[in-house]
């Protein structure tokens, strides 16, 4: 098995590689601010009392997940709260689970938006263009999948937290020990046993689908 910064370079090379990292730790780390946010929306000021209001991927994702990160691509965020301080009570629980998730879908918006733009309206046969296309593009589907895999109603995700707050049979089942167990067996299989790849070819397609629309609107032929 390749590691998978040989792999991302071999895929798209050293600009490919270089739109992996930075957009795995500044997409995480907005999400985590963006439930931080929300919580002090919400009534509860952990996140600034823990001094975790900060751009830092460091304090953002934790060392293990940085260092995970750089051995098998994958990483994760937390961001400290108190549901019991919200005002909101259980909407308010999932207000700042769904603002994780919402801040991805806004970053994907906002870079396929752009890269449809610049695609109607750039010439895609220079070089630097192709390097900001490129980059664009991995920003967009990162955070569709970062959208989709998050709302998913498995623990500790964010859909989790959603469900939890809006069925009380849900929130029973999330706190037995079995249902912890489950959710490990589930994420093990999206993540090895062909789900992740799904996802990866799906987010693809839904940026392309949506930079090839701005394009079409803006003028010029979609993104291929």
């Amino acid at each position: 098995m390749n590691w998978w910064v040989h792999a991302a370079w071999e895929q798209g090379g050293a600009i490919y590689l270089v739109s992996w990292i930075f957009w795995v730790l500044f997409s995480i780390t907005l999400h985590e601010l963006a439930h931080g946010w929300a919580a002090l929306w919400e009534g509860d000021t952990t996140p600034r009392d823990l001094n975790r209001l900060t751009a830092n991927p460091l304090v953002q994702m934790g060392q293990t997940s940085l260092i995970v990160f750089a051995l098998v691509g994958i990483a994760w965020g937390m961001m400290p709260v108190r549901p019991d301080r919200f005002r909101h009570g259980r909407l308010g629980d999932a207000i700042v689970a769904f603002a994780g998730p919402m801040m991805n879908l806004v970053l994907a918006f906002i870079t396929l938006t752009l890269l449809g733009v610049l695609s109607a309206m750039g010439d895609m046969s220079i070089q630097w263009m192709k390097s900001v296309s490129l980059f664009l593009f991995v920003g967009g589907f990162l955070n569709v999948i970062l959208f989709v895999l998050n709302l998913l109603p498995i623990p500790p995700l964010d859909g989790s937290r959603i469900l939890a707050a809006a069925s009380p049979h849900a929130r029973d089942f999330y706190r037995q020990q079995l249902s912890q167990m489950m959710a490990f067996a589930l994420l093990i299989m999206i993540f090895f046993f062909g789900a992740a790849d799904f996802l990866f070819a799906g987010s693809q397609d839904a940026a392309i689908w949506w930079s090839g629309l701005v394009a079409r609107l803006v003028g010029a032929a979609p993104v291929s």
